[in-house]
């Protein structure tokens, strides 16, 4: 009995180590993403905190001006809307904090709330500063508490800053949430939908079986997208209704616009998810593939917090993303009042990929 247990244990031991493809996606691609993550948020004894500034000349507050004076540096940088004004500080203390301050008008600070930019803003006011912030976001509330301690222990003044919690619709979390999800929704609903079912009708022998009736290729095909289009479709509504009523968010851009950026993102991944289920007829293959493509953009593309918490150099390359562009969509017609001008360009890009990855995963497509 023991010497059987024993030979069953090795043979799957032989097994996966016949499947090269298995052992990289189970152990060594989890270490890659823990990697990039690392890389990203574990920035040796260095942090950034990027925070809008909304100035008042008026009533200036000199307690704060002269400490962003006296900061150990200030430069002028490029702001994320081309508009504002942006200057780096870097204060020592706990390592080294970085805090990007825009200098700007509160509408340009509502449109970089809205698009999770910053978290946490800053008013002159004649009473004092006042912080503005979401307090049911806890990433807005740790940014709150540091900057202010650190205002605190340099100016005595500043220690009777008051607390605004931001609660218009568009500058909650929920705001930036909900759309991130939808888009989210899309890409698994389909990628697993259709790449996984496919491969796992063609590792049962059940694509070689459908071939050999009457059935039409193409109206297989046309089924397995049309159905999951349905469901996909389904989602999106059940979540917006659920958010609509619990949260009370409206979409303020074009609905048309929307529902076509959402039927590109759709053909889109419904081409990624053909060509990914094209060849392969393992499922623990077809699983790490699938994975490899829907972990990054889940992680990268800021689905449940901004991606400009990444490096500014890997953001355009973040931005370039299927899921990032739909993401984006999404939240510029829900809480920008985005139209045709913003989406025309992901709705082009978003159809392109699907033609291309559509039409190369039909013409290598593995029927058995």
């Amino acid at each position: 009995m023991q010497s059987s247990l024993l030979q069953l244990i090795i043979i799957q031991f032989k097994t996966f180590a016949r499947e090269p493809e298995v052992i990289f996606w189970s152990l060594l691609f989890p270490i890659l993403m823990a990697w990039g993550l690392g890389m990203a948020f574990n920035k040796e004894n260095e942090s950034v905190i990027t925070i809008m500034q909304v100035k008042n000349d008026q009533y200036p507050d000199p307690s704060f001006r002269k400490f962003m004076e006296t900061a150990t540096e200030i430069k002028n940088i490029n702001s994320p809307d081309g508009k504002a004004k942006e200057r780096d500080v870097t204060i020592q203390g706990l390592g080294t904090t970085h805090y990007k301050v825009i200098d700007g008008t509160w509408e340009q600070a509502y449109v970089l709330l809205k698009r999770g930019v910053v978290n946490l803003v800053l008013e002159e006011r004649t009473e004092g500063l006042q912080f503005h912030f979401d307090p049911k976001s806890g990433e807005a509330k740790a940014s709150y508490l540091q900057f202010s301690s650190i205002l605190k222990g340099k100016q005595d003044d500043l220690a009777q800053a008051m607390i605004k919690p931001l609660s218009q619709k568009g500058t909650r979390y929920i705001d930036f949430l909900i759309p991130g999800l939808i888009a989210m929704g899309l890409m698994m609903s389909t990628m697993w939908g259709i790449s996984y079912s496919l491969i796992e009708k063609r590792s049962k022998k059940l694509l070689r079986r459908l071939v050999a009736t009457p059935m039409s290729k193409s109206s297989f095909m046309v089924s397995q997208f049309v159905a999951r289009f349905v469901l996909c479709a389904i989602e999106a509504l059940v979540l917006y209704l659920f958010a609509k009523y619990f949260f009370d968010m409206t979409i303020e851009g074009n609905i048309p616009a929307l529902i076509t950026l959402f039927c590109a993102g759709f053909f889109a991944f419904c081409g990624i998810a053909l060509l990914l289920a094209s060849r392969t007829s393992n499922t623990f293959v077809g699983n790490g593939i699938i994975n490899v493509v829907v972990m990054p953009m889940m992680l990268l593309s800021g689905i449940y917090f901004s991606y400009h918490n990444f490096p500014d150099a890997v953001i355009p390359y973040i931005q370039a993303l299927p899921l990032t562009m739909i993401a984006d969509g999404i939240r510029g017609v829900f809480l920008e009042g985005a139209g045709w001008a913003e989406l025309v360009k992901p709705i082009l890009i978003l159809s392109t990929i699907g033609m291309v990855t559509f039409v190369s995963g039909l013409k290598v497509f593995k029927w058995y």
